[in-house]
């Protein structure tokens, strides 16, 4: 094991000094425990806070004090549009015309706007096709969407327990004639899964259904391609890879098929009218073009600063470059744990662990999720006791994430020696 170490050791160092955005994790700031630094391993959980935000927060409130309601159009960053920016940089991360995107409200409201919109169920089409452990928020959307509609969710909604593709397409292909929309998390949030989203939204458009995508945990953490793959609709939240702070504002994606069809029905606020005739309050709806027409209410400015700040840190950086990284760290990882588990084997530990992420590059980003057998919750604290902050599952998975702006290689060589000082691993 010694010479195992020593050689991951060395690469790790090795794989750190060509990094090419090494430069960037000055741009964030990292807790510390009684005074000590930590391996922040938790950004598929909430980000790390960009720096230079308390001085971004100061920008709005001086504005606010100099020009009061003039700050909508004399403020540094003019309130009235505080939102534009933003859709043009989630845009690149979405794979989709600026259009089609905007930030604003929470992921669940969001969800629950695009439902209104596409859940349109009939005596002959009414099933919702959701993965069996999908996020509860998720679950509880749809299902008070079905009773809106006054129907049973046990009658409506349907799982599938794999999200292996070719499950998936096939209990689409199943249901087909009575599917009227699939609704799943681009990236599993427990186990970390990646899904084939532009197969699946292919299989649903075949029979008839629309397709949906929660991205918590896809959104700045894997390649997407919405507009290409022709997903209907999705939404996020942006305190997780996006780095935009807790409770900070989500998103959505309305494909430019839907958005800019004045005839898709959705719930109404003001700031969704056009924005041409916007303040003269017409009585009769007119929706602007685009996602901006699901828009409720104007930006929630000071709600939003840190994400503007961290959209900003990823464009310098590159998306391309950043989802590189990610795909290697996680490689580095696995690599980690397939080398240095297996000379733990030998030793007396009786605690184990599996990894219940997917091996292949394509089915996983950033997070590795590990099951442990026993005593998870005490090796969760030992871990946190020496530095390394993750995320704890019930009822036996913890989750570690180690994220290309932030994160070094050398910083996952630490955490795999450190678990297999602990425990073992035994492949699954």
């Amino acid at each position: 094991m010694q010479d195992a170490s020593k050689i991951l050791f060395k690469k790790a160092k090795s794989l750190d000094q060509q990094d090419p955005l090494k430069s960037f994790r000055k741009a964030f700031e990292y807790p510390s425990i009684k005074g000590k630094s930590t391996v922040y391993l938790c950004g598929n959980s909430l980000g790390l806070m960009p720096k230079g935000l308390q001085k971004a927060f100061e920008q709005e409130c001086k504005d606010w004090a100099k020009w009061g309601v003039e700050g909508h159009w004399k403020a540094k960053n003019p309130w009235l549009n505080y939102h534009k920016p933003l859709s043009k940089l989630l845009s690149q991360l979405c794979g989709t015309n600026s259009s089609e995107v905007v930030a604003m409200n929470s992921l669940t409201v969001n969800l629950h706007l695009a439902l209104a919109s596409f859940y349109k169920p009939t005596k002959q089409r009414y099933l919702i096709l959701h993965e069996s452990k999908a996020f509860s928020s998720d679950l509880y959307a749809l299902a008070s969407t079905v009773q809106m509609h006054g129907l049973s969710p046990s009658k409506c909604l349907v799982s599938v327990d794999s999200l292996d593709t070719e499950t998936i397409i096939k209990a689409i292909a199943e249901h087909g004639d009575k599917l009227t929309m699939v609704m799943l998390g681009g990236v599993n949030y427990y186990s970390g899964e990646v899904l084939d989203m532009q197969k699946i939204t292919s299989a649903a458009h075949k029979v008839g259904a629309v397709a949906g995508f929660d991205l918590a945990h896809a959104i700045g953490n894997v390649p997407l391609k919405l507009h290409a793959w022709k997903v209907d609709f999705a939404v996020w939240c942006s305190y997780k890879y996006l780095n935009s702070g807790p409770g900070a504002t989500g998103g959505l994606f309305i494909h430019d098929t839907h958005g800019k069809n004045p005839n898709t029905p959705r719930l109404a606020g003001w700031w969704g009218h056009n924005e041409t005739t916007r303040f003269a309050m017409p009585s009769q709806f007119d929706a602007s073009p685009g996602a901006e027409g699901w828009q409720l209410s104007n930006a929630p400015v000071f709600n939003m600063v840190a994400q503007k700040l961290s959209l900003s840190v990823f464009q310098k950086a590159g998306v391309k470059k950043i989802f590189e990284k990610g795909s290697q760290l996680n490689a580095f990882f696995l690599e980690c744990l397939q080398t240095l588990g297996e000379k733990c084997l030998d030793d007396k530990r009786s605690n184990s662990f599996t990894v219940i992420s997917p091996v292949s590059p394509k089915t996983r980003g950033c997070q590795v999720s590990i099951q442990i057998k026993t005593n998870g919750k005490k090796l969760f604290s030992d871990l946190e006791k020496a530095g390394f902050i993750g995320d704890w599952r019930e009822p036996d998975v913890i989750r570690l994430s180690p994220v290309p702006l932030y994160n070094t290689y050398f910083e996952v060589y630490q955490v795999v020696a450190f678990l297999c000082k602990k425990a073992y691993w035994e492949r699954a």
